[in-house]
């Protein structure tokens, strides 16, 4: 069994998990294209050791970049920019690495720390 997006302008609308077989005889005629995606890759890296395919999974409302093979998430923040080698949206700062929550502050493009319990 493998994935398959339905791609319409560039958006995923749909993933469906079918046999590559499958498309030989399903008739679909709604308007995009049908294009194989890795549950198991992210950030062009497949999780268990094999090939990697198109650097992410597909999710519906990510975009299909032709021109890079690639199926890029919804971009999160404004400040955020596109990584080129994983196609995976990467914050202006680096996430704190000290074992604590963090959420992401856009209007001081910085990292909150997550009270829990307060």
């Amino acid at each position: 069994m493998g994935h398959f997006a339905k791609v319409n302008n560039g958006i995923v609308e749909q993933v469906i998990v079918a046999e590559p077989e499958f498309f030989n005889s399903f008739v679909d005629t709604s308007p995009g294209q049908w294009i194989q995606t890795s549950y198991n890759t992210h950030g062009g890296v497949h999780t268990s050791g094999g090939t990697p395919l198109r650097k992410n999974f597909a999710g519906i409302g990510y975009t299909y970049d032709a021109g890079r093979d690639a199926f890029i998430p919804p971009k999160p923040y404004a400040s955020w920019t596109l990584n080129e080698s994983t196609c995976l949206w990467d914050a202006p700062v680096a996430m704190p690495n000290d074992g604590k929550i963090y959420t992401w502050n856009e209007s001081t493009t910085s990292w909150t720390e997550v009270q829990q319990g307060a």
